[in-house]
């Protein structure tokens, strides 16, 4: 599991490094909100874990933040504020999960692995394969040959999603939880407009009709 770790306390963060890297986590480590909202956005992890109090952004805003852009992954916000408000706010900001300081790393690691479990598409590789496709997770770009394809944020976000369940059908619900955030107010339209885009680009390579349609449901990819 891929873990970014976002905790400005040094002794704290210190000691969850040591103590998930020991259990065979990979994280990395950022000590400022504005750094946590820029890794989250340029690479993927399984997990982010997010201070509340932090300097050049706090762990809520670059929560909200990450949720409006679509930010589909799981988010466990760390905070000393424990009233029923502060997890209110948490939560309602895009957090999956709320864990109140101090605490023990062993409720930590609990918790990052029921995260997991709940995860749709935990995301390992660097690059994904998908017959003659490649997906570039590091530039966001489909690769077909010596031929880059580019997609916006969002559609890229979408494809993916769909590659890494290959062969099941992901329902509309799903997709907008994971590409546009719970709050959000796009419409399912949208999403089936996502897609035609997704496949003119993908025409270019022979690969319209990668993305299937299942009717009244949603979508999904085969092998």
């Amino acid at each position: 599991m891929k873990i970014l770790l976002a905790e400005d306390d040094s002794q704290l963060g210190e000691l969850i490094v040591y103590m998930l890297t020991k259990t065979g986590y990979k994280v990395e480590w950022v000590i400022e909100g504005e750094d946590a909202y820029y890794y989250a956005s340029n690479a993927h992890y399984d997990v982010l874990i997010l201070d509340w109090m932090m300097p050049n952004g706090d762990g809520v805003d670059v929560c909200r933040r990450l949720r409006k852009q679509g930010y589909p992954g799981a988010i466990l916000m760390l905070t000393a504020k424990d009233t029923v408000e502060d997890r209110i706010e948490g939560l309602d900001s895009g957090a999956d999960d709320y864990l109140v300081k101090p605490f023990e790393i062993g409720e930590l690691q609990a918790r990052l692995r029921a995260l997991s479990r709940r995860n749709y598409a935990p995301l390992l590789e660097e690059e994904i394969k998908l017959q003659d496709l490649v997906l570039n997770r590091n530039g966001h770009f489909v690769r077909f040959g010596s031929e880059e394809i580019q997609l916006s944020p969002r559609e890229y976000q979408l494809l993916d999603l769909l590659v890494q369940n290959k062969g099941q059908v992901i329902p509309r619900e799903v997709i907008l939880e994971r590409i546009w955030g719970l709050d959000s107010d796009v419409a399912p339209k949208t999403i089936d407009a996502t897609v035609k885009l997704i496949r003119k680009k993908l025409d270019k390579a022979g690969k319209q009709e990668l993305i299937q349609s299942v009717r009244g449901v949603g979508y999904k990819v085969e092998n």
